[in-house]
């Protein structure tokens, strides 16, 4: 990064500022303006961060891969207009010979590698390429998406505002690994999209079409880039949907088989994709690795600091819902709550730990006030927490089961982390509720 970078970055920062505040307008709710406000500043102190921690503390993909061969592409569509058709092919279509870094080869054979990068080569036309502009780019669109994110959870339980604030939009991992150029800022910012364009279409009844399109183009975006998300994510907020809009199914045996059956079709889906995701993961596990052979010294160090962070959950994955169940438990503690402070080598993983530590003091919190039987009498009448519950928990199965690396696993399970939080948030105030008013009927203040 040189001086223009930090002058665009800044320039940049006041269109999205002037943008964000236009819109701003429109909401008469003053909670709304406030939060709106907030996380705008912290995003943009997010992606700084962001930008200063991968060029100067731990080079990655962002620098290594993504934005150099962006760059690469747009620099060649400006010389040769029919070179467009570059970024419209497939990643596995494109000719190695072209790449600015030959130490890249292969990467691109992944169409999630090469979709980021043709996001870089698309937004550079609109920064003029300069790098920390790109990174806000990425952060904005996540920033969007995540909005849209709190302002759905804010509609369903508006004196929650403060516990919704703190587990999406405050939540330090989250904000920092969503604001710069990785697939993670697209896949949270389509998260959020889905989530308010599906329930606009099925619940509000809102306009079609202007909810149509950026769920289509957004689940085209995490299919491409990471589709193992909506694997966890829609069977159980479709099911949010259903029990929200109609009020069918009463039977608890009838909820419990549909949520057994859901989870299973999650499970089964994740079998079958997980030897390609896998793959993926195993071979661009090392985003933290630079790969230029100019930086040969600074990638070995890395490479034995990624090695360093690898752990086992005592289970070889073979593929099988067998293996997979018998990892279960060992993987959804490791997403939730490790790397525990021990095993922490890096400053980077070491705030994530102590950000797991408190997640997990807080998980036996809630444990505590609610009882067991409150915790999941809770989760059963709640369509919301049910919700929540059930796909953060599913995710983090997937994550924990595919992910054996500390450095890598504190990015993976950041789209899973802010609906965990909020699941313990609803469960305790449900509970604080319940004791003050014995006679309410949980599922009366749920909907």
């Amino acid at each position: 990064m040189n001086l223009l970078d930090f002058i665009f970055f800044f320039i940049y920062v006041v269109i999205f500022y002037i943008i964000f505040a236009i819109r701003r307008k429109r909401y008469t709710d003053p909670l709304l303006k406030k939060y709106h406000r907030q996380s705008f500043w912290i995003k943009v102190f997010g992606t700084f961060s962001f930008c200063i921690f991968v060029v100067y503390l731990s080079p990655g993909d962002t620098n290594g891969l993504y934005y150099p061969e962006g760059i690469n592409i747009a620099k060649m569509i400006t010389k040769d207009f029919s070179n467009v058709q570059l970024i419209l092919q497939r990643g596995e279509d494109f000719d190695q010979a072209l790449l600015n870094d030959i130490a890249n080869a292969g990467y691109f054979n992944e169409e999630s590698n090469f979709m980021v990068t043709r996001l870089v080569t698309i937004f550079s036309f609109f920064t003029f390429g300069k790098f920390m502009a790109i990174n806000l780019v990425f952060s904005m669109i996540s920033f969007t998406g995540t909005w849209r994110l709190y302002r759905f959870f804010y509609e369903q339980y508006p004196h929650m505002h403060k516990q919704f604030a703190i587990a999406i939009l405050y939540l330090p991992t989250f904000v920092f690994w969503s604001s710069g150029i990785l697939k993670d800022p697209i896949c949270t910012g389509a998260l959020g999209w889905i989530t308010y364009s599906l329930y606009s279409i099925f619940y509000k009844k809102s306009n079609l079409i202007k909810n149509l399109i950026p769920l289509l183009l957004f689940s085209y975006l995490i299919i491409e880039l990471k589709v193992y998300i909506l694997v966890a994510y829609l069977p159980f907020f479709i099911l949010f949907l259903l029990l929200k809009n109609v009020n069918l199914i009463r039977s608890r045996a009838v909820k419990v088989m549909i949520v057994l059956s859901l989870f299973a079709g999650s499970i089964m889906g994740f079998v079958r994709i997980t030897n390609s995701i896998q793959g993926a993961l195993s071979r661009y596990a090392a985003e933290g690795i630079s790969k230029g052979i100019k930086n040969y010294q600074v990638n070995y160090q890395n490479q034995s600091n990624f090695v360093e962070s690898n752990f086992s959950l005592g289970v070889e994955f073979d593929g099988s819902v067998y293996s997979l169940a018998r990892m279960a438990p060992a993987a959804i503690v490791a997403t939730l709550f490790r790397p525990f402070l021990w095993e922490s080598k890096k400053a980077s993983t070491f705030l994530s730990s102590l950000e797991s530590l408190t997640i997990m003091l807080f998980s036996l919190y809630v444990l505590k006030k609610a009882g067991i039987m409150g915790f999941l009498r809770s989760i059963i009448k709640n369509p919301l927490v049910l919700y929540c519950f059930c796909y953060s928990i599913i995710f983090a199965l997937f994550v924990g089961a595919t992910t054996l690396n500390f450095g890598t696993l504190v990015r993976y399970k950041i789209p899973g982390t802010p609906f965990y939080l909020i699941a313990l948030f609803m469960i305790l105030d449900l509970s604080r509720r319940n004791k003050k008013s014995p006679d309410t009927n949980i599922q009366a203040v749920a909907v």
